[in-house]
C-alpha cells in the first residue's frame, strides 16, 4: 500500500518502479493514460484508477492520456463520452492535447493484424462462438487445436480482406492469434483478437464492420501513443502475458509496460456497470446523479466535493498488489476534513459568504442496503427526500 517518506513523497511499489526505471535510463519520461470503455458513466471506484493515472504523470513530471477504449460500438454513446470528460475535468484533472481514441487507431491496428497473419502469428477461425468455446478447455484440462489452425496464411489474409469488404455475418468468422492451446492461462489459447461487427461506430461511423477486441486494441494503442507505463487493475494480470505477447509480435516503436493495481472495492457498494446500468434503465432510480448511486455524478449531487474524492483517505489509493475492499466511512470521512477547510477564519463558508452552521446544504443520511442512501438536502428549509430503491415518489 501506499505510504508517504519523511519528505513528503507517496511511496507503493508502482511508484517505486518508476522512480528506478528514471533513475536507471530506461525511461526517459512517464507516459499514463486513463482509458475508459465509453459504455457508461464513471463511478467511484474509476476515481481511484484517475487519480492513480493522473497523480503519478503529475508526480514525475510526465503526462497522463485521456483515450476512449471504443472497440464495442454497440454499447457506446456520445453521451457517456462527454460525460467521461466532464466528470474527469470535474475531479480536477486535464489532459490537455492528449485525447485519444482507439477509434483513431483502426487503420494501423488493421494493418499490425494482417501483419500477424503474414508472419503465420494469426489465423482466421470459422468455428463459431460456442464451438471456440468447447475447443477452449478448461482450467484443468487443455484446449484443442481449431481444424482451422493450420489455415495458410495466404488463405488467412484473403478471408480476412473480404471481412474488412462486409462479405460475412456477425459471428461467421473471427481472427485468433496463434499462441498455445495447452497453455495454463486460458487467456492466451488463441484468443479472438478481431470479429465481424456489422454496426455503426459513434466516430467511424460506418466505415468498418470489423473490429479488434479490447486485447488486442488495448497494448497496441499504448505503443502507438507512446505509453511508458499501462497500469491497470488486478483484473488485467491474466491478460497481461498477451499485450507482451502481442508488442514482441508486432512492429511497434515503443515498449510499454504494463503494472497492475489493486481495483477500489467498497463494503456495501455496488460498483458493477452492469448492475448500475440496470437500475437506471429499469427506472428503479432517478438516473446516473441520483445521489444514492456510486457514479461520480451521484457523489456530486450528493454534494461531496473533488477533493474529498482525491483524498487517499477517501479512495485508499495504495498501488497495492493485492485487492481489498477498505471500510465504507473513508469517503465520509474525508468529506468531513475537506468540509472543514472550506470555512475561512470568520467563521464564513466561502461558498455564499453563509454564517457557519447555516451553509447552503446540509445532509442527514440512513444507510440503507447496497450503501444506497435516504438523503435530505436542506435548502433553507426546504427539503427533497431522495426515496429508497424500488419505491415511487
Amino acid at each position: 500500500m501506499s505510504e508517504q517518506s519523511a519528505g513528503g513523497e507517496i511511496r507503493d511499489y508502482i511508484r517505486d518502479i518508476i522512480r528506478d526505471d528514471l533513475a536507471s535510463g530506461r525511461r526517459e519520461t512517464v507516459v499514463t493514460r486513463f482509458p475508459p470503455e465509453p459504455n457508461g458513466y464513471l463511478h467511484i471506484g474509476h476515481a481511484k484508477s484517475i487519480c492513480l493515472n493522473f497523480g503519478v504523470a503529475n508526480e514525475f513530471g510526465g503526462r497522463c492520456h485521456m483515450r476512449f477504449d471504443d472497440t464495442n460500438p454497440v454499447k457506446e454513446e456520445h453521451e457517456y463520452i462527454d460525460a467521461i470528460q466532464e466528470d474527469v475535468r470535474w475531479l480536477g484533472f486535464d489532459w490537455g492535447e492528449h485525447l485519444y481514441f482507439a477509434a483513431d487507431h483502426f487503420e494501423r491496428l488493421y494493418t499490425w493484424a494482417e501483419h500477424l497473419i503474414e508472419a503465420g502469428n494469426a489465423y482466421i477461425d470459422d468455428l463459431s462462438p460456442e464451438e471456440i468455446r468447447e475447443y477452449r478447455g478448461t482450467l484443468t484440462e487443455p484446449g484443442r487445436n481449431s481444424p482451422h489452425r493450420t489455415r495458410a496464411p495466404e488463405e488467412s489474409l484473403d478471408l480476412f480482406r473480404r471481412m474488412r469488404a462486409g462479405e460475412f455475418p456477425n459471428g461467421a468468422r473471427v481472427l485468433r492469434a496463434k499462441i498455445d492451446m495447452a497453455s495454463g492461462n486460458m487467456n492466451m489459447r488463441d484468443p479472438v483478437i478481431y470479429r465481424i461487427l456489422h454496426a455503426a461506430h459513434p466516430r467511424t461511423g460506418d466505415a468498418w464492420c470489423i473490429y479488434p477486441t479490447y486485447d488486442f486494441a488495448h497494448g497496441q494503442s499504448d505503443a502507438i501513443e507512446g505509453v511508458t507505463h499501462s497500469l491497470c487493475t488486478l483484473e488485467f494480470e491474466d491478460h497481461r502475458p498477451i499485450y507482451d505477447w502481442l508488442i514482441a509480435h508486432l512492429p511497434t516503436d515503443m515498449v510499454p509496460l504494463q503494472y497492475e493495481f489493486s481495483r477500489l472495492s467498497l463494503s456495501y457498494t455496488v460498483l458493477s456497470k452492469r448492475r448500475l446500468i440496470q437500475l437506471v434503465q429499469d427506472n428503479h432510480v432517478r438516473g446516473w446523479d441520483d445521489p444514492r448511486l456510486p457514479p461520480l455524478r451521484g457523489l456530486r449531487r450528493r454534494g461531496i466535493p473533488p477533493a474529498a474524492i482525491r483524498a487517499p483517505r477517501a479512495l485508499r489509493a495504495r498501488a497495492a498488489e493485492q485487492n481489498g475492499a477498505p471500510p465504507h466511512g473513508g469517503l465520509e470521512a474525508a468529506q468531513g476534513g475537506d468540509r472543514k477547510l472550506a470555512h475561512g477564519r470568520d467563521g464564513h463558508a466561502r461558498r455564499g459568504q453563509q454564517p457557519r452552521g447555516q451553509s447552503r446544504w446540509h445532509q442527514a443520511r440512513t444507510v440503507l442496503g447496497r450503501n444506497l442512501y435516504r438523503t435530505r438536502r436542506f435548502y433553507g428549509g426546504a427539503a427533497e427526500e431522495v426515496l429508497p430503491l424500488g419505491t415511487r415518489p
